[in-house]
């Protein structure tokens, strides 16, 4: 069974989709199979990076039953053996509102592909899509740059997806769905305070599911202007949130980046010499050391 590998942003523009390309590439080359799956819904241009601009099969193929299986539509690339890219789809009446179910299956699938890790491009933002698609993953990458509003934004993405997946928890229990499906939460504290209404092993079920949230950071874009107070971060979301920020790694502000985009390659393979290559290899080193230690398991 394949391992889920979620990479997303508070918001647009932070080099996310640079991120796990190259993060998929270079995984590939450590010796694992992997497939990189752009589930940016309604914004999946992931495939432009690699140069191709026509695919013959892209995911809309596999949601509307054209062809039976995801194995179908993850397509090789040149640039890397072991490396296949399922290529997102446009955004649809469908896909705009995949019911939850429908998404938790569409996961179980990407599990069951034949591949040691799914690299998944998640769209930027905090919409329902981009949370769940984060949530449902093995491991989450959340990426940010030092930018005041950026870092905002992380905070913002990473308190209302540990809110999505305390609700999460619930939405098995008819009782608690009741009390909380046409509600509106700020914070997990709200949460605990209606479950602790209704459901006297709310709190425990609720500190069950953010034990194994542990988002991990990488910070995209830093110079030696501008830094990040990740301690500050990592306090402010065990105090408000509940769960814990892992700093992975930071990739230096380098021209070689867009350069590489411009020539629809990864940098590491169009400038395998230059800083930020260098930095997306220490990255995967770091990621690789995790993904050898057992995942927290998921709440179903």
């Amino acid at each position: 069974m394949a391992t889920i590998i979620s990479v997303a942003s508070g918001k647009g523009g932070v080099g996310k989709s640079v991120v796990a390309g190259n993060l998929a590439v270079l995984l590939a080359r450590r010796g694992k199979r992997v497939i990189l799956a752009d589930l940016d819904v309604g914004g999946a241009d992931l495939h432009i990076l690699f140069g191709l601009f026509h695919p013959l099969l892209t995911l809309t193929d596999f949601l509307s039953r054209r062809v039976d299986s995801l194995e179908a539509v993850a397509q090789p690339l040149e640039i890397c053996p072991g490396l296949r890219l399922i290529v997102g789809t446009g955004e649809t009446l469908a896909t705009a509102n995949m019911p939850y179910a429908k998404k938790k299956r569409l996961i179980r699938r990407l599990k069951e592909v034949d591949a040691d890790l799914v690299v998944v491009d998640v769209g930027a933002g905090t919409s329902y899509h981009a949370l769940d698609f984060f949530l449902m993953a093995d491991r989450q990458l959340a990426v940010a740059t030092p930018d005041p509003t950026s870092v905002l934004d992380l905070y913002r993405f990473i308190k209302l997806a540990a809110i999505r997946r305390v609700l999460s928890a619930f939405l098995a229990r008819d009782a608690m769905s009741d009390a909380l499906s046409d509600r509106d939460f700020s914070s997990v504290e709200e949460v605990l305070e209606v479950a602790g209404k209704t459901d006297a092993a709310g709190r425990a079920l609720v500190e069950e599911a953010l034990k194994s949230f542990r988002p991990c950071l990488i910070l995209n874009r830093v110079s030696g202007r501008s830094r990040v107070n990740t301690l500050q971060l990592r306090k402010l979301l065990q105090k408000y949130v509940g769960g814990d920020l892992t700093v992975l790694g930071d990739v230096p502000d380098d021209e070689a980046v867009e350069r590489s985009v411009r020539s629809f390659l990864p940098v590491v393979d169009q400038a395998p010499e230059s800083p930020a290559a260098a930095a997306f290899n220490r990255i995967a080193d770091a990621l690789m050391l995790q993904l050898n230690e057992p995942a927290a398991p998921q709440p179903i």
